[in-house]
């Protein structure tokens, strides 16, 4: 009576003395396996699976044990989704939950600064020129405590520099409201411009995390840059809303609550935080990196393409118009951020700068053609969509391009050049709306895509490019 084996199960152990059969027709005896041994092997594996003894039209047969469910399979399987990778690194949810509450009130504190001054002083021009100069403070300041954050940490640094900041705004409420002289609103929120970059830090701990592997920093950047565009869509609804509903005042103390408290919880993760590299000598600004000063122009064209925009738009439509472009890039990041990326990176962004340029035309087309809302509001939602992958394919190269310790500084020193982009464009944007209408205004954001995709092609540091 031999073993039938049922699944071809694996060569049985030596065989017990055989058993004796019962009388009737000759039989061979029957070859018992002894119980295998639950011995884990090296490396932490399943132990063997012992077979099943069963009788089957009188033979003794062999049968496996039960194979594993398919929902026993799936539990080890990775998340299919990017993004659910990606924020299943261990202590990535933490600190991304408070870097999104502290990047809320970039949206927030400089329209809610223009709807108090303006409503308390009866002055634009006085509201304008007190958010202009904390601009320019926030431009001289912003490298210098990127500098100390790579230097000293992020936790040391943000944590006083964000309490420094939110002096300065809660100053700014109490000058406003104590009606104080013009230039102590200078004073005061001129010292907002040592807010840190948070999304710089985020970006630094995802590099850190994800180092050697650029398909995870792809969908990091992406993210990011995604969340920039859902801040700074959602924070000047957040501010004009509490600043119209309670007080003129609201908007500003509930953007200053939200800076500290997401700062803190984000600098609680310290096993996200990246450490500081020791400099034994003295290391040279990320500004004479090779190939660095071209991509700080194409920054500063791109801020152009933005500050423009916003400025266009909302004389020729209204402000809430704009939501649609910042929805498009949102969308379009998100959707980004899910594909592989090429490998030849410098391309990418030539071909993300010549896809912006010719969307930026389109709200031109339907301007001049003095085509209906909706029409416009479709326009501006296709041009918002090359916006964010031209954003994270410039931000891949600024962290290629930079040591790894300045790696706050470089990408503080690229938000710098959008932001003062983001000033120049909407001067000039202003300008052809005053001197030759809404509709000629829009010629200035694409002629401004189409600077950053001249300056990106023809620029210098194509040897540092090339091996990005």
């Amino acid at each position: 009576m031999p073993i039938s084996p049922a699944a071809g199960p694996e060569t049985a152990p030596a065989a017990r003395p055989a058993l004796p059969t019962p009388p009737g027709p000759r039989a061979r005896p029957v070859a018992v396996p002894r119980p295998a041994r639950h011995t884990r092997p090296p490396g932490g594996a399943a132990p063997p699976v012992t077979p099943l003894l069963a009788v089957s039209g009188g033979q003794l047969v062999a049968a496996p044990r039960s194979a594993p469910t398919s929902a026993a399979r799936r539990r080890g399987r990775p998340p299919s989704s990017p993004y659910l990778r990606l924020l299943a690194t261990p202590g990535a949810r933490a600190f991304t939950a408070g870097n999104l509450i502290a990047r809320l009130p970039m949206g927030m504190l400089s329209v809610s600064a223009v709807i108090m001054i303006a409503g308390s002083r009866g002055s634009y021009a006085l509201a304008g020129a007190v958010t202009a100069t904390g601009l320019a403070a926030t431009a001289v300041v912003a490298p210098v405590t990127a500098r100390l954050v790579d230097r000293f940490g992020q936790a040391r640094v943000a944590v006083p520099a964000t309490a420094l900041a939110v002096l300065g705004s809660l100053a700014l409420v109490l000058c406003v409201h104590h009606d104080a002289p013009a230039w102590t609103l200078f004073a005061a929120y001129a010292a907002t411009a040592t807010t840190p970059n948070t999304g710089g830090m985020s970006r630094a701990r995802w590099a850190h995390l994800h180092r050697g592997d650029p398909a995870a920093l792809h969908t990091a950047n992406s993210f990011e840059q995604a969340a920039d565009e859902l801040c700074f869509m959602l924070g000047p609804v957040l501010a004009a809303t509490l600043c119209g509903a309670l007080f003129p005042e609201a908007g500003t103390l509930v953007g200053a609550v939200l800076l500290m408290t997401g700062v803190l919880i984000f600098a609680a993760q310290r096993g996200t935080e990246p450490p500081v590299t020791p400099r034994t000598k003295t290391v040279a600004s990320p500004l004479r990196t090779p190939g660095m000063p071209a991509l700080l122009a194409v920054f500063l064209a791109t801020g152009a393409v933005f500050g423009a925009m916003e400025v266009v738009s909302i004389a020729h439509a209204g402000g809430a118009i704009l939501a649609l472009q910042a929805a498009g890039s949102c969308a379009a990041g998100l959707l980004y951020g899910s594909l592989r990326p090429a490998r030849n990176t410098r391309l990418r962004l030539l071909l993300c700068l010549a896809a912006m340029t010719a969307l930026m035309s389109l709200p031109l087309l339907a301007a001049a053609a003095s085509a209906a809302l909706p029409v416009l509001a479709l326009c501006l939602l296709l041009a918002g969509a090359a916006t964010a992958p031209t954003m994270v394919t410039g931000m891949t190269l600024v962290q290629r391009a930079t040591r790894p310790e300045q790696l706050n500084e470089g990408m503080t020193l690229a938000v710098t050049a959008l932001l003062g982009g983001v000033a120049a464009g909407a001067a000039a944007g202003g300008w052809l709306v005053e001197h030759a209408g809404t509709a000629t205004g829009y010629t200035a954001p694409m002629s401004a895509a189409a600077l950053a995709l001249v300056v990106a092609a023809a620029g210098g540091g194509y040897d540092r490019w090339r091996r990005a």
